[in-house]
């Protein structure tokens, strides 16, 4: 029942993914890129990306595609992708959903070009077969176990500020898993958002930018 919600809701908010699927935002805003969840893409995370722009940030699509899974590659293609965003200093890599997950590993890898890391409904921690209910779909499509994926997959906070944003209206990902632990992230904040909401909905897209940037100011401000 939750998954024919979450699926009722994007469906509902489909023409939100009209419109260009480049850069949005002043050309000299803090630069931002956005990846989206498991079985979506540019289109998808639109009006996410919408909400970003508006709050003055020079936010930038992931230029891969449809999301089908991690692939023995993904990490390079991302990293391309952020080269070709143009910009020398750190960006902002927000990710919704598995989207997050690639986010934390690019952020461990090469933490000098990352500003900070936000998750949206993403399962950074916990047994995912246990807290995610696409699991099974996952495995058929990206061909590999949810729980072994070939690229670096850990709960381990990022050595950059790392913030996470969950729903317990979130009907794909459960809230311990996209909540995590003083552990993984180093702030967790709840926003009123179905797992599509994060996305694709106004209202939530809005409530996780007012949290970013909430995030962002505490975490950049001087001790």
């Amino acid at each position: 029942m939750a998954r024919l919600k979450e699926a009722a809701a994007l469906g509902s908010r489909f023409w939100r993914g009209f419109g260009h699927k480049g850069p949005r935002g002043p050309a000299g805003g803090p630069p931002a890129i956005v990846i989206p969840g498991f079985i979506a893409d540019d289109r998808t995370t639109m009006e996410l990306r919408r909400a970003l722009a508006e709050a003055g940030f020079r936010v930038h699509p992931w230029r891969q595609g449809m999301n089908w899974g991690a692939r023995a590659d993904t990490l390079e293609r991302l990293k391309r992708a952020v080269d070709l965003c143009g910009h020398d200093e750190p960006m902002l890599i927000v990710g919704w959903s598995l989207g997050g997950l690639y986010a934390r590993e690019i952020a461990r890898a090469e933490p000098d070009r990352v500003r900070a890391v936000v998750t949206l409904g993403s399962p950074v921690w916990g047994d995912r077969r246990r807290y995610t209910n696409v699991w099974k779909l996952y495995e058929r499509v990206a061909g590999h176990p949810v729980d072994d994926p070939p690229i670096p997959d850990s709960e381990e906070k990022p050595p950059v500020p790392t913030l996470a944003i969950w729903s317990r209206r979130d009907g794909i990902v459960a809230a311990p898993s996209a909540r995590g632990t003083e552990e993984t992230c180093d702030k967790a904040v709840e926003v009123d958002s179905t797992h599509m909401g994060f996305a694709v909905s106004r209202k939530g897209t809005r409530l996780a930018v007012a949290e970013i940037l909430r995030f962002l100011d505490e975490a950049e401000s001087p001790a």
